[in-house]
């Protein structure tokens, strides 16, 4: 059976946010759809953006017949962690989740999938 467009808006993808040092703002992609790429002010818009781009590359791709790869399978990650840090460390990304306007659960994902970007080169 073929997949249709929401098949695929349905399926998670991973997706990594990278500060644009030069530039100011967050630029976004999804490593495993080529091309597709954003970027917004914050990293709240960023992220918004990127599910606009995400589904306008799978409009196109449905458009030119280009092969969609289903995402890695995470199917043995329950995409959940408990993490012990300390109270100051806490305090601090309490404070600066705030200043961008995104909960510390998106701002821990952010700082944590841009330090992995950087390792994973």
């Amino acid at each position: 059976m073929m997949k249709t467009l929401n098949d695929y808006l349905a399926m998670s993808y991973r997706m990594e946010i990278v500060e644009d040092k030069d530039g100011g703002g967050f630029v976004v992609s999804f490593p495993e759809l080529p091309g597709c790429i954003t970027c917004g002010d914050t990293i709240e818009s960023a992220v918004a953006n990127a599910e606009n781009a995400k589904k306008a590359w799978f409009e196109a791709a449905f458009e030119s017949g280009i092969v969609i790869h289903e995402p890695d399978s995470l199917e043995e990650y329950s995409g959940q962690f408990k993490l012990r840090i300390p109270k100051s460390l806490h305090r601090s990304l309490a404070e600066h989740s705030k200043k961008e306007g995104v909960s510390m659960n998106q701002y821990c994902v952010y700082l944590l999938s841009r330090n992995d970007a950087v390792y994973s080169k």
